[in-house]
């Protein structure tokens, strides 16, 4: 796992928390603070799996040489 993929997952969890928090005690605005927490997170951890997958294939290109 590269930073990119490990800062979103982290991202996508702290968003998850402070969604429920924002239910649990009825206030919308860190309910929807969370669910954008969210969507930022699994975009970061996007552009970290694709990072990585380039990655790999890029080795297995030079093990193949």
């Amino acid at each position: 796992m590269n930073k990119d993929q490990v800062k979103g997952r982290v991202e996508q969890v702290s968003g998850k928390v402070k969604e429920a928090a924002g239910k649990v005690v009825g206030n919308e605005r860190l309910k929807t603070e969370g669910v954008a927490e969210q969507a930022k997170g699994k975009v970061q951890a996007g552009y970290g799996d694709a990072k990585q997958n380039v990655k790999n294939k890029a080795q297995k290109v030079v093990d193949k040489i």
